[in-house]
């Protein structure tokens, strides 16, 4: 029997489910896009651990970054929703004016492609402890604007105090700049930030999340997704985006339901249900191996065989979903379909945080049985919210 055939009969094996999850998370994360930052400072300024903190050290790792000119390298993350264009400073021998000139050759060269190839953001990077600023750097970021790329000013390695406050000779430092007025965004902020925990003088990190705010703030919307798969700080805003896609997975399901599905021909479901899994798996950004997640999601799915299973589904689920999605004659009905997916995409993101809290090295290395214990908990939690 054909794969397709066993949909229909709502025998749907892992296999099926695996391959079906791996070609729609390779179009999910297609469909994301490439967020594209340019990141300017001087060398031990900070930019690497800045990148990294933000958006983990894949970027780094994937290699020595590609020369696009004699002061700027590119890097790719591995999933290809993030670029970043390193644009080194003065130390390189080269004049402000030679690096300005690198700089807008590289965003003429992309201004008409498409959204994804553009430059998005500049993070214009100062070592707070060099407590100076000068007319130079302010002429640089004048004329630089004129490019019209959103430009946000980052203070580094900025120890703040248990109370918040921060050495008075860096608060200078900012006002000098704010007083400047120069055409920062947004709103001529100054984002100071220390990017990791410095435990030998008990410096704590911070600002990190502000950063990224205004990052998404001044970001394209056609990008601000990929920007949110490539951050892994802000967990709360993956989930959010994760929930659209379950809400509009939830949708198709009742309208597939409307005409009530017998549970032989449940299969039809699958799609809708592992697509949306792909989704919510892209925009976590795990970065695990496809076949590795795949695998990972045709354990949790399997776990509740919502879809395939139609004999579970009416002795273990039925108690869980809505009076008003009443399974009568065998069928599913639109309410029961949508509460289903529903279901099946709040336990997935539960799953995919908790992968995400892991790191990629750990996470690779669940076995599969607790996979599916989390998943089918979380299924009946959110099953029980939906009545």
């Amino acid at each position: 029997m054909s794969a397709s055939s066993k949909a229909k009969a709502g025998n749907v094996d892992l296999g099926t489910i695996v391959k079906g999850f791996e070609g729609a998370y390779e179009q999910a994360v297609r469909d994301l896009g490439r967020f594209n930052l340019v990141i300017f400072g001087e060398t031990g300024v900070g930019k690497s651990t800045l990148v990294n903190a933000i958006f983990g050290k894949d970027v780094a790792e994937a290699g020595a970054g590609r020369p696009v000119t004699k002061s700027t390298d590119y890097y790719e993350h591995p999933s290809g929703v993030l670029g970043i264009y390193d644009t080194k400073g003065i130390e390189t021998g080269r004049s402000e004016e030679q690096i300005l000139t690198d700089l807008r050759g590289i965003i003429a060269s992309k201004r008409s492609l498409p959204l994804e190839h553009q430059i998005h953001a500049i993070w214009y990077s100062l070592n707070a402890n060099k407590l100076r600023w000068e007319a130079s750097q302010a002429r640089f970021i004048r004329e630089l604007s004129e490019e019209n790329i959103p430009i946000l000013l980052v203070l580094t390695q900025v120890r703040r105090k248990s109370d918040g406050s921060i050495n008075p000779e860096v608060t200078k430092v900012i006002e000098a700049i704010r007083q400047d007025d120069l055409p920062l965004r947004p709103q001529n902020r100054v984002f100071p930030t220390m990017a990791q925990d410095d435990e030998w003088d008990d410096a704590r990190a911070h600002g990190l999340q502000e950063l990224l705010d205004a990052t998404f703030q001044v970001a394209p919307e056609g990008v601000q997704n990929a920007l949110n798969a490539a951050q892994r700080i802000d967990l709360p805003r993956k989930a959010a985006q994760a929930r659209s896609y379950v809400q509009a997975a939830a949708a198709a399901a009742a309208i597939a339901g409307a005409s009530p599905i017998p549970f032989s021909d449940a299969g039809i479901l699958v799609p809708i249900q592992t697509g949306m899994m792909a989704k919510v798996a892209a925009i976590f950004g795990l970065g695990l191996r496809k076949g590795t997640l795949a695998t990972l999601a045709g354990a949790a799915f399997t776990a509740g065989g919502v879809t395939q299973l139609g004999k579970y589904v009416v002795t273990s689920l039925l108690k869980f979903v809505p009076v008003a999605g009443t399974m009568a004659g065998g069928v599913i009905r639109a309410g029961v379909a949508s509460s289903l997916t529903y279901a099946i995409g709040e336990a997935w993101i539960a799953v995919c945080t908790q992968l995400h809290r892991m790191g990629p090295e750990a996470a690779a290395n669940v076995p599969t049985d607790e996979i599916r214990e989390l998943f089918m908990t979380e299924f009946k939690k959110s099953a029980r919210k939906s009545r």
